[in-house]
């Protein structure tokens, strides 16, 4: 008779750091130079690129949703599990109470971007 082996939920990890890594590898210097160095200083966009009145249109746009939603929750997961790994690598092992602290955190601000973005509308 076959043994049951217990699947293991740690790919599901895996590919959310995966995919927040690349996301913010690829995106996070650019957002911080438009939102933090172009804008406000003037430099290659308008003044107003970031108004209130765009940012809300921005929001409530179906594609920008979802780009505030992956750029947010992805890199909540992806901040999660290197956090996990590297108490890990400096000697806490406090295992399924990290697990819960950690991922538990990620999903909580995935959930509380979802309902934001859900709540301004469309």
């Amino acid at each position: 008779m076959k043994a049951i082996r217990k699947r293991s939920n740690a790919p599901i990890f895996w590919a959310l750091f995966g995919a927040g890594g690349m996301l913010s590898a690829l995106l996070g210097p650019m957002l911080v130079f438009i939102t933090g160095i172009a804008v406000p200083l003037g430099l290659l966009l308008p003044a107003d690129t970031m108004s209130y009145a765009n940012m809300l249109a921005f929001s409530q746009n179906l594609i920008g949703k979802g780009f505030i939603f992956a750029v947010i929750a992805l890199f909540l997961w992806h901040a999660a599990h290197r956090i996990f790994h590297s108490l890990h690598d400096i000697g806490i092992h406090a295992g399924t109470a990290a697990k819960l602290i950690c991922y538990g955190g990620a999903m909580l601000g995935t959930l509380i971007a979802a309902y934001a973005l859900l709540a301004i509308g469309f």
